[in-house]
């Protein structure tokens, strides 16, 4: 710990390291050090290494050996995770002394670098604790769980809220009567950047030979929905509507709990889905890229589905991600399947048609914005 880097960044996820990645890169190349801590609650290096990011300067808890440390997301073993990562976040900060702290997202490992980092924990604190996409708002606390919750949580504890939007800009603003009074800015979203840096590499990488011409990309691994056999069942029942190719890189607990509820079955007799093991990143997104509409439950595809302007219908009862239902291509189902099948067949018709707008989180260079007002 002999050197001293202005920044610490403090990433649990994939999804946190995707959207940190575009950020961690400039920093390399204007030679710029950094500190790089894992929470380990994902395993990272290999991603790390795949993006050509270095390797994390530390990682304060033993890194998974699946997907994730927690298939579930609240039980007593991630409440205990929790409390156990606040001391070692707090005493790794002291020790390191950066300028910045920077956090991103809405996780357990999000929420924990932001009270860690605060100044409740440090009262004399020199520092500037940063949440990176902050604003993000779905209006119902228990949806999805606990995403709401920390995303408020961090953006109570943070003096530097980097919106990604307009929305989130005002979600804040609104939020000022509600204990949230740190410095906002509006920087738009870092993925927009991420998506285009690993789509450049995908093309290029990619081990593809051929993809059907017309073919939906699915996506679901929600816990809220994993727990509900009525959820799941619903879903299922959507998706056999799909009447083009479909290409499903299936989540370990997501097949767990398919297969658990006798859902995986009705699945395997859809001789126009394909079922593969979870892609690298890379692959995702040169999938996104190709596909002609995206069915989902996730959030960041959310907003990758405006990046590369694709269709997107929302297996959500609400989002977080409201500007894309502004965008004409965002469909908010709330997993009514009479309606989405509809949905899903005037996708399929041409009915939809996409039309020029502009990204509501932006445009290329919103990383060199972050750096700028760090500076």
């Amino acid at each position: 710990m002999d050197k001293h880097s202005d920044i610490m960044i403090v990433i649990g996820t994939k999804a946190e390291l995707i959207k940190c990645m575009p950020i961690m890169k400039l920093l390399q190349e204007r030679g710029q050090d950094y500190w790089f801590v894992s929470t380990g609650q994902h395993p990272l290096r290999e991603n790390a290494r795949e993006f050509g990011i270095k390797q994390p300067d530390f990682i304060l808890s033993l890194e998974p050996t699946s997907s994730t440390k927690f298939w579930s997301k609240i039980n007593n073993s991630s409440i205990i995770w929790c409390f156990a990562m606040l001391p070692k976040i707090k005493r790794l900060i002291r020790d390191l002394k950066p300028r910045h702290v920077i956090y991103h997202g809405d996780t357990m490992s999000t929420a924990v670098a932001a009270i860690g980092s605060s100044r409740m924990m440090n009262p004399f604190k020199n520092w500037n604790n940063v949440h990176l996409e902050a604003g993000l708002r779905s209006g119902n606390l228990m949806q999805p769980f606990p995403e709401e919750i920390s995303r408020q949580i961090c953006d109570r504890f943070s003096d530097t809220l980097l919106a990604v939007s307009d929305f989130s800009e005002g979600h804040l603003k609104r939020s000022r009567k509600k204990g949230v009074f740190g410095k906002i800015y509006n920087t738009g979203n870092t993925i927009v950047d991420a998506a285009h840096i690993i789509y450049e590499d995908a093309k290029k990488k990619t081990k593809i030979k051929k993809l059907p011409k017309k073919f939906a990309l699915i996506n679901v691994h929600r816990h809220e929905h994993l727990r509900s056999r009525d959820e799941m069942k619903k879903i299922v029942d959507i998706i056999k509507s799909i009447k083009f190719e479909a290409i499903w890189p299936l989540h370990d607990n997501t097949r767990h709990y398919l297969e658990t509820y006798g859902l995986m079955a009705e699945l395997e007799k859809m001789k126009n889905l394909k079922i593969t093991p979870l892609t690298d990143y890379y692959t995702f997104i040169y999938l996104i890229a190709n596909c002609s509409y995206l069915v989902t439950d996730g959030g960041s595809i959310q907003e990758e589905s405006l990046v590369f302007k694709k269709p997107c219908v929302i297996l959500r009862h609400v989002t977080e991600r409201q500007e894309g239902l502004h965008s004409g291509i965002n469909f908010l189902t709330k997993l009514d399947v009479t309606e989405t099948r509809k949905l899903i067949k005037k996708i399929e018709s041409g009915g939809i048609d996409v039309k020029d707008f502009v990204n509501p989180y932006g445009e290329v260079g919103v990383s060199k914005r972050v750096l700028e007002i760090l500076k």
